[in-house]
């Protein structure tokens, strides 16, 4: 399982990757990246960062397309159908790929068989989040009230990560009145928090270290398997006694199934490059997001999108989590 592996490597040094020279492969035309989530979230910010570092390596355009909806699967689904040239790749997440087979009945793609998994770019926790002056400044306050009274937690929509956390949580703590409130993204669930409609967020850490930073919101929890090093001061899950809450989000580079081999390796050895980079990975521990501690591709990649897959399907499956 992903969880095993720790976010505390992020304060790690830079992977000594040498530069991209003469790629065997040179591209014939612009590439398009397909993020599969709207312009804002991490899928997008991290696209747009890696992107022209990847096309000056393989000494092509690389432009970055957003192809959002029904969880990431629509522009997944637009991947997967792509011709196997090197011209379309996507930037694979949790979500389609994760978690999409366990929520969609009819997923038109296989999440591993499909693709050519590349590289991993980056993981990031979750995070459970409370109003600035919430009277359950802590995990363990929020989750006696919530048992006393009841809780809604806001999340970016059905059968997403976020949601998924929710559940395990009400079913790991023993709060059955833990009522989950879906969105349309993260930014919705924030403003309702603000406005006091809903009581808690589980959202990723990334876009929400400013404000735990200046106090605007709190973090009670995050789920990663080591506290993060932009927010040390927020305990794990894992710390407070509630371990199956460990995972992280993830994004990576993938293609369609059937890449050959040269292209494959071309477009590795580029992204490998970019998030060695310095200023790329400074850029992505401003977002609370971190490379792997050891470059995660190919088959390895697959073999743990395989197995996230398969762990957090089943939860979908057992709370009976649907999306049409």
């Amino acid at each position: 399982m992903l969880h095993r592996r720790s976010l505390l490597a992020a304060g790690a040094a830079g992977i000594a990757l040498p530069a991209v020279a003469q790629p065997a492969w040179k591209p014939r035309q612009p590439i398009r990246l397909i993020a599969t989530f709207p312009p804002g979230g991490l899928a997008d910010v991290v696209a747009r960062l890696v992107a022209p570092v990847i096309g000056a390596n393989l000494g092509a355009t690389v432009v970055v397309e957003n192809r959002p909806g029904a969880g990431g699967t629509i522009g997944a689904d637009l991947a997967a159908k792509a011709a196997p040239d090197g011209h379309t790749l996507v930037i694979s997440h949790a979500s389609p790929h994760g978690i999409a087979s366990g929520v969609y009945p009819s997923l038109p793609y296989d999440p591993v068989a499909d693709f050519t998994h590349i590289a991993m770019l980056c993981e990031t926790a979750n995070v459970l989040l409370v109003n600035k002056g919430s009277a359950t400044p802590t995990l363990e306050s929020f989750l006696d009230k919530a048992r006393r009274d009841g809780a809604r937690y806001g999340s970016s929509g059905i059968g997403s990560i976020t949601h998924l956390l929710g559940e395990v949580l009400m079913r790991q703590a023993s709060v059955p009145k833990l009522d989950h409130v879906p969105y349309r993204g993260s930014a919705p669930a924030m403003q309702d928090l603000f406005a006091g409609h809903i009581e808690s967020v589980f959202d990723p850490l990334t876009t929400n270290v400013a404000m735990i930073r200046e106090g605007t919101v709190k973090a009670l929890a995050v789920s990663s398997a080591g506290r993060v090093p932009a927010t040390p001061d927020v305990p794990t899950f894992a710390e407070l006694g509630l371990p199956a809450l460990t995972c992280t989000a993830w994004i990576g580079v993938s293609g369609p199934k059937g890449l050959p081999a040269p292209v494959a390796a071309a477009v590795q050895e580029a992204v490998l490059a970019a998030v060695a980079g310095a200023d790329v990975r400074a850029k992505m521990a401003d977002l609370a997001s971190y490379p792997p501690e050891r470059p995660l591709v190919g088959a390895d990649y697959a073999a743990m999108i395989a197995r996230y897959a398969a762990s957090w399907s089943a939860v979908a499956r057992g709370a009976g989590i649907t999306a049409s």
